[in-house]
């Protein structure tokens, strides 16, 4: 979720932004007009290479229109406001933290996905009705500039309580749990790891330890945050940031010169397990060919070429990962999760409460 695509994604929940539209054929609200077109709806950090989204439109006989619409929390929240009349045919980018959003409000048909015996049984939420497909997952987690730990002579930290301690005061910056993904994010890891009642007053610890709130991903991480490209340029001093165990790899990848090593580092235990779910929505035109695409997500051609494109993790067995990944950002091996009937339970409520205790 790196480059443009990560930072549209990331920069946070409930921002508008207009739609962007890419791909061919035509559409007027209620899915395809042209029933050899599917029209895929999703988030801004949609991104697929042409040669392999071409082998999909070759194989199927459809061609396959793009509706980016915005964030995440965004897109899941106009789709629900257009499910009568949806704007395409498929839906892709909802996650386990908004996932009962949609669900509750009948946003899918069900639909089981051939392939769907390859993917991890971990990430199928709703296998017993089959509304959405698991398409694939990434962990949230603090990252570390190793340059600044070396020179300062600093074991980085290890863990969410690690961040209250003294010597890591003024290091950490977040992002606001109300408008960004990644905020939410690490905001739902305390509160697994520390219980419904805890985790405020961990809160009250990292305030009181110096913690920075800023409004999104790009902020926090390119600016704000020392250990990136970006933040080394614009002066950033806070060496630890929330953002993805996949953001190690993007620093080498995207680096001018390749490093022998990733810049920044991942604190392990703080990591929240996201995992990306795709649906035929439930008022589609082109239904036959929304279940050929929502397919196609868990071909294993599509699942090898997406780390690449979304910096996110396959969730097909025995996909390929690049070997940037294993190198510079192997997933969390006991990342904090949280069932999507508890998220939906607590999420407005903790939030609220978040941001009376941390911005006021």
């Amino acid at each position: 979720m790196h480059n443009k695509t990560f930072v549209a994604v990331a920069a946070g929940l409930g921002l508008l932004a207009l739609p962007a539209l890419t791909g061919c054929g035509s559409s007027d609200g209620n899915g395809s007009l042209d029933p050899g077109t599917v029209t895929l709806v999703s988030h801004d950090s949609w991104a697929v290479s042409k040669n392999v989204l071409r082998d999909f439109e070759k194989r199927s006989g459809y061609k396959v229109r793009v509706l980016k619409d915005g964030d995440a929390g965004q897109a899941v929240n106009k789709a629900v406001l257009t499910k009568d009349n949806p704007q395409g045919d498929v839906f892709f980018g909802v996650d386990n933290t908004l996932l009962s959003r949609a669900l509750d409000n009948g946003l899918f048909q069900p639909y089981t996905a051939k392939g769907l015996g390859t993917v991890g049984a971990a990430y199928q939420l709703d296998k017993d009705r089959h509304r959405v497909t698991p398409v694939d997952y990434g962990d949230i987690c603090v990252n570390y500039d190793k340059a600044y730990f070396s020179e300062h002579k600093l074991t980085p930290p290890r863990s969410f309580a690690d961040l209250t301690e003294p010597r890591y005061k003024n290091l950490l910056v977040t992002e606001n749990a109300a408008t960004s993904s990644p905020g939410l994010g690490f905001l739902l890891g305390s509160a697994a790891r520390y219980g419904d009642n805890g985790w405020q007053d961990y809160w009250k610890k990292l305030k009181a330890n110096g913690v920075k709130v800023v409004d999104g991903w790009e902020q926090a991480y390119s600016q704000e945050f020392s250990g990136s490209s970006g933040g080394r340029k614009a002066g950033g001093d806070r060496p630890l940031v929330v953002s993805y165990a996949s953001s190690p790899p993007a620093e080498v990848i995207y680096a001018k010169k390749r490093p022998a090593t990733a810049p920044t580092g991942v604190v392990s235990g703080t990591c929240f397990r996201q995992t990306e779910f795709a649906g035929v929505l439930s008022n589609a035109r082109n239904t036959k060919g929304a279940k050929a695409f929502v397919d196609f997500l868990v071909s294993r051609e599509f699942q090898e070429d997406m780390p690449l494109n979304m910096y996110v993790y396959p969730v097909v067995r025995g996909a390929k990962v690049p070997a940037e990944f294993t190198e510079y950002g192997p997933a969390a091996e006991h990342p904090e999760t949280m069932a999507p009937d508890r998220i939906a339970a607590n999420r407005d409520q903790w939030v609220k409460s978040w941001t009376s205790l941390v911005l006021k």
